[in-house]
């Protein structure tokens, strides 16, 4: 059942790229993420404010990583993810996202002491090379921004998103098991800090008058759109999971997203996915398979009926 739960949260998770590039329509990139984040944010602090007043303290040792979080996860992770988006199709953007698996096993080693195994090294390695294909082809208007060592530079963008969101996921693991704090009351901070870090910067290039927002109505549909399905939903559905799964195997996980952002984006964008998407799709499945089997042997991931593993162990 809980394994049902990963993949059900990233079928939703999804959802959010196409909801992003439709929320773009009617607003620039910092101002849609500036507003969804700090509304987010206000709605969960307020849902603890009144129902759970004593989880939305916050201690001296968290206010730094907490910081660190809002500033990683939600204000740059989302910015250059929102930038790049205007310029890839809604699945290559998530599909690079897909990179995070490597970047989180090499960050859950050293922070939390993680193994990693000749089998987890070889999912790695075949999940990697699964990721070839994608990139020689375009998709969207990426070809408008320039090129840097082949790559474009909306490519780019997305590739420091991912870095910056999997180090905020590291953060957020790190406030829940070293330093106590709950999931929701990290993320309902987080947005509100970084939501304020995004509004700030959008007030300065992209201006407040006259507000950069075509149709006021349309802008906060798919913004109210996008809070609910990634903000409310996903965000701390994704908390609650790093509790019972390493961060490599949640990572690994999200590569099935990339499938259900194609499907969110025909939808919504009509948009379609040449044949190596689905190449890459099918060799870092194989990669996914090697390292969650290696991880349930190694018990970090939580059977049915069982308790929680100490997942710094081993």
């Amino acid at each position: 059942m809980q394994l049902l739960l990963v993949f059900f949260t990233f079928f939703v998770w999804a959802s959010s790229f196409s909801l992003a590039k439709a929320a773009m329509y009617y607003g620039p990139p910092l101002l849609v993420t500036g507003t969804r984040m700090v509304l987010a944010g206000i709605l969960i602090l307020s849902f603890l404010f009144l129902f759970r007043r004593s989880s939305v303290k916050v201690t001296k040792r968290q206010v730094l990583p907490l910081i660190l979080l809002s500033l990683s996860s939600v204000y740059l992770a989302n910015a250059f993810e929102f930038w790049g988006l205007q310029y890839l199709s809604a699945a290559k953007a998530c599909f690079i996202y897909s990179l995070s698996p490597f970047i989180a096993a090499a960050l859950s080693y050293f922070q939390f002491k993680e193994k990693i195994t000749k089998r987890k090294i070889l999912g790695l390695v075949v999940g990697f090379i699964g990721f070839s294909p994608v990139f020689l082809f375009e998709s969207g208007s990426e070809h408008l921004v320039g090129t840097f060592c082949g790559f474009s530079w909306a490519e780019i963008a997305l590739i420091a998103a991912t870095l910056t969101s999997v180090y905020g996921w590291v953060l957020l693991r790190k406030l829940g098991k070293d330093e106590g704090m709950s999931p929701v009351t990290a993320n309902g901070a987080s947005m509100l800090i970084g939501g304020v870090m995004a509004l700030v910067h959008s007030a300065v290039v992209e201006g407040v008058s006259p507000l950069p927002v075509s149709d006021v109505p349309q802008f906060f549909k798919w913004i109210f759109l996008i809070i609910l399905t990634s903000n409310l939903i996903c965000y701390n559905l994704y908390g609650w999971l790093l509790k019972r799964f390493t961060a490599t195997f949640l990572s690994f996980a999200g590569l099935t997203t990339p499938i259900f952002a194609a499907v969110w984006g025909f939808l919504l964008h009509a948009e379609t996915m040449p044949w190596p998407f689905f190449l890459s799709m099918g060799v870092i499945t194989l990669g996914l398979w090697l390292v969650y089997s290696e991880e349930l042997r190694l018990g970090y991931i939580v059977k049915k009926n069982s308790a929680p593993v100490n997942q710094g162990s081993a």
